[in-house]
């Protein structure tokens, strides 16, 4: 078997090495190695700039240069448009026979120049990387968004698997059965860029753990791409998402196409998540210094323009994403595909500084999809879309202007989604004020954008399971004898000692220990141990019983709150209201008022466990985002014995564990974030929402002083700021470099 051993990171800015270690000698013996080293070719190679005009001559030849220029994802994903329909076997046949005297050409000899031979290897590269490129997405929920025939599919897909064989054959036989091979690096790249999705604990990382155990020496990319395939089909949330139980994106950066292929369709950014990809993938500083080099004012006053600064960074690391998405948007008329972009934190209390943000990026995004939008679509008639930019920005509600940013940028055809969102009183509200925006552009003939409304269940969880144990604790220590002793000894369990050690009030102590940094469940038996002691053993069945009933109940917080949402405008009869009421209230007709309800998602996030994601599935109206680690944990659920997913269809529309509801609505936070304000009752009460909703959800100018929202908050701007202190030291950095009289490449 084939296996990606290490990563060494030696070569200019942030550059990928990988070594394989094969069942023979580790590395080949000087005298067998190419001049040129295969691997760090493969990991270095650089896509050429994409030019107007196109000087394609037909399909075949446009994927095949576009995929030489280094663009194989592109060059795979021109494939997916509705007109290539039924002539699919026949263009892939001759891409195919195009790429075959290219890789016959790619051949090294020891009379190559060292720059020959580079080039060989790319061709080679580029070869085998569209052909897997194209087979993913004819295996994968593409073809199905395409509507592809089976047969289709099936005979491109043999044809493909064939190419390659014959290619890793090829090889093979040129080098001796050596190790050192362009089929091996071309998949230990591969596999190297699923393993590091989510720092490597991710269902990406953990499907390509297992594809590697089973890659042969002497068929390493066939292999890689049967085996893939059989991955994709197996997945629970391929299955889910072809059989339109739910759609489904992702709250993190990286990995995007390999989760394409299982059929999500969204992606939410955020700072904290724009951090993190700049530290799995080392590579996006790389980009990010070419966007440095052409912004000269930049290095002049970083200080200065860290925002401007920090936001080219965030975009840089937008764009592919955009790219990856492109095809889903353009299928789907832009209902789908769409990536969330979160708005600078530090301005979302200004009306101003958030459209101006958000003007300023779409434009941007705007320019990059001219020309990348020019060679998806090459050659296919004109399609809707072209052009408009498949985003939408994250308004964070910390403040009542936020529902005014929401209005206005809808008015304008500009999607939103609605995040630092817990509340049913907040997701309606805005959910309103996007509807009357689209409602708005609707009557100037704007096509409506798509609108999400996070719930961010799982963080609502996490605040009320500090609030209760904090509350638990304090009536328990409150004046006893031992208050110090036993608040110390828990401090010290969790591993929360050294900071209750530097706080001097009890509240502060205790709110420090309950945070779930330290305390990750109220069934923890350190907890239990110190409530016991206080008030005696013979207490222990009681307190461990209302820990587990606490437990379980905050443990609904979240889907409670999604289901009421989405009962309110999506569950049947409800939905008919919402569009009667459009029509009347904004003069539009039905087609346009049905088609604003269409557009509108609900967005389940911050998940914590399978079931968050499994009790909130909806065939419309819906999309669940998840961690790459909570899709590890819902793909290892969906292999237990006896599981289906079938059984979860639109359980978003059922009664669950009431018990647990009625346990929280004693719990004063979850009815703020459960029940709504008399001004919305006002409102559903026009539309003919009937329901007892209650009256004491957060009112707007509550929302700022909310737990979650405070808590949250605070994370995005420490999570931005310290983006904005790496992003503009990065460009000190290099202005540092630049300046050097001995520079001569880029800075390390």
């Amino acid at each position: 078997m084939i296996k990606v051993s290490k990563l060494v990171k030696q070569y200019r800015r942030f550059s990928l090495y990988i070594r394989m270690r094969a069942s023979g000698p580790a590395y080949m013996p000087e005298s067998e190695k190419p001049s040129v080293d295969v691997l760090s070719v493969v990991f270095e190679r650089k896509a050429k700039d994409l030019t107007l005009p196109i000087c394609s001559l037909d399909h075949p030849d446009h994927i095949v240069r576009t995929a030489l220029l280094g663009h194989p994802q592109l060059a795979a994903d021109h494939l997916l448009n509705r007109e290539m329909k039924g002539k699919l076997v026949l263009v892939i046949g001759d891409v195919i026979r195009l790429l075959n005297l290219e890789f016959c050409k790619g051949k090294t000899t020891t009379q190559d120049t060292r720059e020959l031979q580079t080039e060989k290897i790319k061709t080679r590269q580029m070869a085998y990387e569209v052909l897997i490129e194209i087979a993913l997405n004819l295996a994968g929920a593409e073809s199905k968004m395409v509507d592809f025939h089976e047969e289709e599919t099936r005979l491109a897909f043999g044809y493909i698997i064939n190419a390659l064989e014959r290619w890793e054959e090829l090889e093979l036989l040129e080098s001796g059965g050596a190790n050192y091979t362009v089929a091996k690096a071309v998949v230990s790249k591969l596999v190297l860029d699923m393993k590091r999705v989510g720092s490597g604990v991710s269902m990406i990382s953990k499907i390509a753990e297992e594809l590697e155990s089973r890659l042969p020496e002497d068929k390493p990319v066939s292999s890689f791409v049967i085996n893939l395939k059989n991955a994709i089909r197996e997945n629970v949330y391929y299955k889910m998402s072809v059989e339109g139980l739910c759609k489904f994106g992702n709250d993190y950066a990286l990995g995007l196409r390999w989760l394409r292929h299982l059929g999500f369709v969204q992606v939410s950014t955020n700072p904290v998540l724009a951090a993190r990809a700049y530290e799995d993938d080392p590579g996006l500083w790389r980009d990010f210094e070419e966007m440095v080099r052409a912004h000269a004012e930049w290095s002049r006053a970083p200080e200065t323009l860290g925002d401007e600064i920090t936001m080219g960074a965030t975009m840089t690391a937008l764009w592919p994403n955009l790219a990856v998405f492109r095809p889903i948007a353009l299928l789907s008329g832009l209902s789908e595909g769409l990536v969330s972009y979160q708005l600078n934190p530090n301005v979302a209390s200004s009306f101003e500084g958030s459209i101006s943000d958000a003007l300023r990026i779409y434009s941007s995004a705007c320019e990059f999809l001219k020309v990348y939008d020019a060679y998806l679509t090459w050659g296919y008639p004109p399609v809707e879309g072209v052009g408009r930019p498949n985003i939408v920005f994250k308004v964070a509600c910390e403040n009542p202007v936020a529902v005014n940013i929401t209005t206005a940028l809808n008015e304008m055809g500009i999607g939103t989604n609605n995040t630092v969102t817990f509340s049913v009183s907040q997701e309606v509200a805005l959910v309103i004020a996007a509807m009357r925006g689209m409602a708005v552009a609707g009557r100037m003939g704007i096509p409506v954008a798509k609108v999400y409304v996070t719930n961010m269940g799982g963080r609502l969880e996490s605040h009320l399971r500090e609030a209760e144990a904090e509350r638990l604790l304090k009536v328990t220590l409150e004046g006893h004898c031992k208050r110090c002793e036993l608040l110390r000894r828990l401090a010290n369990e969790l591993g929360a000692l050294d900071e209750v050690k530097a706080i001097s009030s009890f509240e502060d102590q205790v709110r420090v220990i309950c945070s779930s940094k330290h305390l990750k469940s109220l069934t923890d038996s350190h907890l239990l141990e110190v409530l016991v002691a206080a008030y005696g053993e013979a207490s222990r069945e009681r307190l461990l019983d209302l820990l587990k009933q606490l437990e379980e109940a905050i443990g609904y917080a979240g889907t409670f709150v999604a289901q009421r949402v989405y009962r309110i405008f999506f569950a049947p009869g409800n939905r008919e209201k919402w569009v009667k009421y459009l029509q009347e209230e904004f003069a539009i007709s039905p087609k346009t008022a049905e088609g604003i309800l269409e557009k509108v998602d609900l967005l389940p996030a911050s998940k914590r466990k399978p079931n968050d994601t499994f009790l909130t599935l909806s065939r419309r109206n819906v999309t669940n985002t998840e961690f790459p680690n909570h899709q590890l944990s819902v793909l290892m659920t969906s292999r237990q014995k006896d599981f289906e997913y079938s059984a979860f269809e639109d359980s978003i529309l059922r009664e669950h564990n009431q018990t647990a509801l009625q346990k929280l609505l004693e719990i004063p936070d979850f009815r703020r974030a459960y029940e709504l304000t008399p001004e919305l009752l006002e409102k559903l009460e026009v539309v003919g929402i009937e329901g007892e909703f209650g009256e004491l959800g957060l009112k707007p100018d509550e929302w700022s002083a909310f737990g979650p929202v405070v808590k949250t908050m605070s994370e995005f701007r420490d999570a931005y700021l310290g983006f904005k202190r790496s992003a503009v030291e990065f460009v000190r950095k290099i202005s540092k470099f630049s300046n050097s009289p001995k520079s001569s490449s880029s800075a390390t």
